[in-house]
């Protein structure tokens, strides 16, 4: 399934057939961006959809320059899970 990103509303998005996978995140100051809730509809979990999510999230960080913050448990326990591959982009 392809990822969304929808820049108005602040998220990416997979959508299923019911109720559509998000990561939204927030930019609370120039060059830092938040990630700040994950959700994936009950149905649907255990698909890899956050990851997926996250992925997304990330390699748009990366692409924009963006400092990584992670204020959602989830998303904060997948940077730490994959340290090696996103250190260079994290927030101090």
């Amino acid at each position: 399934m392809a990822v969304q990103h929808n820049t108005a509303n602040q998220e990416f998005t997979i959508s299923t057939a019911a109720e559509p996978a998000e990561l939204a995140y927030s930019l609370p100051t120039a060059g830092v961006i938040d990630f700040v809730h994950t959700f994936v509809p009950e149905a649907q979990r255990g698909q890899g959809l956050a990851e997926e999510l996250a992925v997304a999230g990330l390699t748009y960080a990366r692409q924009q320059h963006l400092r990584v913050r992670t204020s959602c448990e989830f998303m904060a326990g997948y940077v730490q899970q994959h340290h090696d591959q996103y250190a260079d982009i994290l927030a101090k």
